[in-house]
């Protein structure tokens, strides 16, 4: 693991702020991609992306959601978010588990 965390480190700061910018815009733009959908393959959404971020920079949830989702939450969630299903919902249970 430490290799792999040291080539991780050694990706220079604007590059890694630019990978970061553009899987952001890439979210915003598959809306379609929901967050339960998200969790149940990869573990993360969305919101987990907006809780580092809100972490990291030391910033509210409401601001580091409006950075991801490129609106207020609430209204992302009215515009794009459907209802999940129980299928979708195990899933992400299943999933969740596996995050350390």
């Amino acid at each position: 693991m430490s290799d792999t965390l040291d080539a991780l480190n050694a990706i220079d700061d604007a590059a890694a702020a630019a990978a970061f910018r553009r899987l952001v815009m890439h979210l915003r733009h598959r809306t379609d991609a929901q967050n339960v959908d998200l969790m149940g393959l990869a573990g993360f959404c969305r919101n987990c992306l907006s809780d580092w971020v809100g972490e990291a920079a030391g910033v509210d949830k409401a601001t580091a959601r409006a950075a991801i989702y490129g609106m207020p939450y609430d209204q992302w969630k009215a515009e794009h978010q459907a209802e999940a299903t129980p299928e979708q919902l195990a899933r992400m249970a299943e999933s969740v588990k596996k995050n350390r």
